[in-house]
C-alpha cells in the first residue's frame, strides 16, 4: 500500500489563473504537460514502503503521482521561480483534490519549495 502523503509548510491562496479547477488531472496522448498544485512528503515518511514496494528516502529524487507508470522520469517546474527538477515516479498519490504530484524532500528542496510547502507546478514526461 502507498503512503498517505501530507504537504508540509503553509498553504498558499491561488490567484484565479491558478485556480483549482483549471488544472488538468492527468496527462494524456493529446497533452504534452499537466499543470496543478504540489506537495512534498513529511519527514516521518523516510524509510516507508512507497507503493512500488521500494522504500522512501528524502534525499532521492523521487515522487508520487496517481496515474503516471512506476519508473517515468517527469521534469517538474516551479511556477513561481522556473526552477526544474526531474523525478522518478516510484509511488501513488496524492490524494488531496487538487493536488497533482507529491515531491521528495530532496526534490522539493531542489526547485525552492520547501517554505511555502505547496506551489503552482507544470509537469512534462521525460523521454
Amino acid at each position: 500500500m502507498g503512503l498517505a502523503v501530507i504537504g508540509c509548510g503553509p498553504q498558499k491562496s491561488l490567484s484565479p489563473i491558478h485556480s483549482a479547477h483549471s488544472f488538468r488531472s492527468s496527462l494524456t496522448p493529446d497533452s504534452h504537460e499537466l499543470r496543478g498544485l504540489a506537495s512534498y512528503y513529511g519527514r516521518k515518511f523516510h524509510g516507508r514502503r512507497t507503493a512500488s514496494g521500494e522504500k522512501y528516502r528524502r534525499q532521492q529524487l523521487t515522487a508520487a503521482h496517481r496515474t503516471i507508470p512506476f519508473g517515468t522520469m517527469v521534469k517538474v517546474i516551479n511556477l513561481e521561480n522556473d526552477q526544474s527538477v526531474i523525478v522518478r515516479i516510484n509511488d501513488r498519490g496524492p490524494f488531496v483534490k487538487g493536488r497533482v504530484i507529491d515531491l521528495s524532500y530532496a526534490a522539493a528542496k531542489h526547485i525552492g519549495m520547501i517554505s511555502k510547502g505547496i506551489i503552482s507546478v507544470v509537469l512534462e514526461i521525460v523521454d
